[in-house]
Order: C-alpha cells, then structure tokens, then sequence
C-alpha cells in the first residue's frame, strides 16, 4: 500500500529484511512523509466477549501516537476500530493471532453441583 508501489509484493527476503519488525529504513518503497515506522498491539482488557486492544504507533523510535480498540467476541465485531484501514487490517491480524493463543473462558460452576 505504499505510494506508487500499491499492489507490490516484497518477495521473501524483504519480508525477513524489512517486514517483521517495524523500522524498514532500507526497504525502497518505504514514503519519506509518514506517522509511523512501526505500530504495536496488546490486549488491555480481556473481559470474556469484550477485548480491549491498545496501539501505539512508533516513529524514529518514539511514540508518535496511541489508542485504543475495541472487540465483541459474542457479535464477531468492532465495537471501535480504527478510520485508517491499515492499521485495523493490522489490528484485525494481531487479533487473530491473540485469539488463537487465548486460554479458553473459565465457566462457572453450576448451583447444586458438588465440590
């Protein structure tokens, strides 16, 4: 989604390069003119069917900006995501990822049964 590289694929080694971490200063379709070198994602609040996700994005090294998102499990939807369709195209793969690697609801236990 770079300017004047839309569609482009990096092959493997750019990816390995430049990709999986943030800070690509050597990539060549990296814009000058950007908010951001590298954007991080966490789980603030896991509340069952309500996920609140956290995101920080990262200029030269420093914060350059933050906010919050957040998820309902029991609709499948954002309940608040992000306007800039990169990074909840990021925010939704960070949550994928979180997902798959949740430890499973805790369920109460049922009146009556015995300890």
């Amino acid at each position: 989604m770079a300017p004047g590289h839309e569609g482009a694929q990096p092959n493997a080694a750019e990816v390995q390069e430049f990709c999986n971490l943030g800070y690509a200063s050597g990539c060549c379709r990296l814009p000058g003119n950007r908010t951001a070198d590298a954007i991080r994602f966490a789980v603030t609040r896991d509340a069952g069917d309500q996920l609140e996700i956290c995101f920080v994005r990262e200029l030269r090294h420093r914060p350059a900006g933050h906010g919050t998102l957040e998820y309902d499990l029991s609709c499948g939807t954002w309940t608040a995501g992000h306007a800039d369709s990169r990074i909840q195209q990021m925010a939704d793969c960070y949550l994928q990822s979180y997902l798959m690697r949740r430890p499973p609801p805790v369920r109460a236990a049922s009146k009556g049964a015995s300890s």
